[in-house]
């Protein structure tokens, strides 16, 4: 019988033969040229792999996957490694083959809890109805306009107190960027005083151990949460060999915290100078300053003012200042995830020790610091220590900067003394309470500081006060609840936030704000299970976000047992 002959052996070219084309997608031409057109002449190094990203998104609306493959070309970055940085950040649309782009304006509500409790949903409901499709409207978490809420951004320009009128008007007329007007610009603030005491550092005219114990005796403590001494922070990362670099974080995403947005609108100078005296005291080489996506006009502002700034700089070898972008990422906030990110990669927080101090930015000791403390650094070194610390109240000492909203007559930035109680603050800053609203609760953390029943009003709000009751006082991002909230809901709402801005990387807080989310959303709690869910995510979560993420539970279990017995 006669059998057909199957080859055994390769035909032609062998598996050592080169290949035609590399594997993997290609790179299309065209897609090459707009990419190396809408970067520019600006460097391809790997740590500005985020800030390239935001120039594609910018020009062309989203990430297309051939942008995104010409981009790796031009960077000499495997694909991988430049679509996994793409897709973890909330504001890059990457649109796959075969995908429709997203409308060319985004119209972005925010869903925190004190829009939420000022209509938000109402407006997530209406607005693609009256906006129609050539508008698409999206759930943010908390964009750092509280105090305005409901707040709405349509493209880059906010929209505070937003209605479905004023959101359409601003859509209608094309108001989709933001400038911020009526701040301290840099030729007034010389004009006022601003870089002498920068001048006289450098000078000479004063002893930089002077400045530091100055800072050092202040009290002064980091004012974006974690509370460590300033100034002992800068005697710790002076003592690393050099070269030394500073990170400044700008991404206040904590929801209810606004302030240093409010103070970088007014007198941007007055942090850039502070951040120059560390500097200075530190032996600093370059700062970097790390700006949440979401401040727009702030971005605007300080690229024009760090342009100023160069050109008539107030002291000779001023270290160079680089401004970078954000792109959406609650996590970002959590100091190594930052630097993470200032580097070109996703948010993750790194596990220490090491320490940022001792191999923080680029592997390089690293001064790090929220802008507020920096704000404060001027005003402290000039009036002396005991000038700070003259303020506080109920054994407390120096100044807090509370962003108060929620349920009050007057929210906004409230400069009070530490160890205020809510109660004062509420009164003497606030105006009391919105007519037709008695007081009921309150966060006096933001999201992940716990939540407190007004019976509880006479609490000093400050650092290391309010940690016997499961509570910290974080960035002092105060939300006010009336008669007309509850507190289970603040703490779905809070916990709805920490699902979605988990960083993925450990398994207790991954899975655990999911299933946290899903016990409270049940008409009856399990409250063993959430206990026991608690406890794991405390003690096994990476960084402060799922470490802090049980706590408005934990307080309602505590404090608001009528409300469980009810549902």
């Amino acid at each position: 019988m006669n059998h057909p002959i199957i080859p055994i052996t390769v035909q032609g070219s062998t598996r050592q033969r080169k290949r035609q084309a590399p594997k993997g997608r290609r790179v299309d031409p065209q897609a090459l040229l707009e990419v190396q057109w809408a970067l520019g002449d600006a460097s391809r190094q790997a740590d500005l792999l985020i800030e390239h990203l935001h120039k594609i998104q910018d020009r062309f609306g989203s990430l297309s996957a051939a942008h995104l493959a010409a981009l790796a070309q031009e960077m000499k970055l495997a694909q991988t490694e430049v679509y996994e940085v793409a897709t973890f950040y909330h504001h890059f649309d990457v649109v796959k083959e075969g995908d429709d782009a997203p409308a060319a304006l985004t119209v972005r509500v925010c869903d925190g809890l004190s829009c939420e409790m000022a209509g938000a949903r109402e407006l997530l409901a209406k607005l693609p109805s009256i906006l129609g499709k050539q508008v698409r409207v999206v759930a943010a978490p908390c964009i750092g306009r509280c105090e305005q809420a409901p707040a709405a951004v349509v493209g880059q320009h906010p929209v505070p107190f937003a209605s479905c009128e004023t959101v359409a008007d601003k859509v209608s007329a094309g108001q989709v960027t933001h400038v911020p007007e009526d701040f301290i610009g840099y030729r007034q603030y010389r004009e006022q005083g601003g870089y002498a005491l920068l001048r006289e550092c450098v000078s000479g005219a004063r002893e930089l151990e002077s400045v530091i114990k100055t800072m050092e005796d202040s009290g002064l403590r980091g004012l974006g949460g974690a509370g460590f001494p300033a100034g002992r922070k800068w005697r710790i990362v002076r003592a690393e060999a050099g070269p030394r670099l500073m990170a400044v974080n700008i991404d206040e995403g904590e929801p209810g915290t606004f302030k240093d947005r409010v103070y970088l609108e007014r007198d941007p100078h007055r942090f850039l100078e502070g951040a120059l005296i560390a500097a200075w005291a530190v032996g600093i080489d370059t700062i970097y300053i790390y700006l949440r996506d979401e401040y727009h006009g702030c971005r605007n502002l300080l690229e024009a003012q760090l342009e100023l700034l160069r050109a008539d700089p107030p002291i000779p070898g001023m270290p160079a200042i680089v401004l970078r972008r954000g792109a959406g990422a609650y996590i970002c906030g959590e100091e190594s995830a930052m630097i993470e990110s200032i580097e070109g990669k996703r948010g993750m927080p790194r596990l220490r020790p090491p320490y940022v101090a001792q191999v923080g930015l680029f592997g390089r000791p690293t001064l790090e610091h929220n802008f507020e403390t920096l704000h404060w650094v001027r005003d402290i070194v000039e009036k002396g220590a005991g000038w700070f610390s003259s303020f506080g109240r109920n054994g407390r000492h120096g100044l807090r900067s509370f962003s108060v909203s929620g349920r009050v007559r007057q929210p906004g930035v409230k400069l009070a003394p530490a160890g205020i109680t809510i109660q004062e603050l509420i009164d003497e800053y606030c105006g009391g309470m919105q007519e037709g609203h008695s007081f009921y609760g309150y966060l006096p953390g933001g999201a992940s500081g716990g939540i407190l029943p007004a019976s509880m009003n006479a609490i000093p709000l400050d650092f290391d006060t309010l940690q016997p009751y499961g509570c910290f006082i974080g960035s002092a991002a105060v939300v006010v609840l009336s008669g007309h909230d509850s507190a289970a809901g603040a703490a779905r709402n809070t916990l709805s936030f920490f699902k979605h801005e988990s960083c993925g990387q450990c398994t207790p807080c991954r899975v655990g704000t999911a299933k946290a989310l899903a016990l409270i959303e049940q008409p009856q709690w399990d409250t063993g299970l959430l206990a026991e869910l608690s406890q794991v995510m405390r003690d096994a979560s990476i960084c402060g976000l799922g470490q802090a993420a049980p706590n408005p539970i934990d307080c309602v279990v505590k404090y608001f047992p009528h409300e469980l017995e009810k549902s």
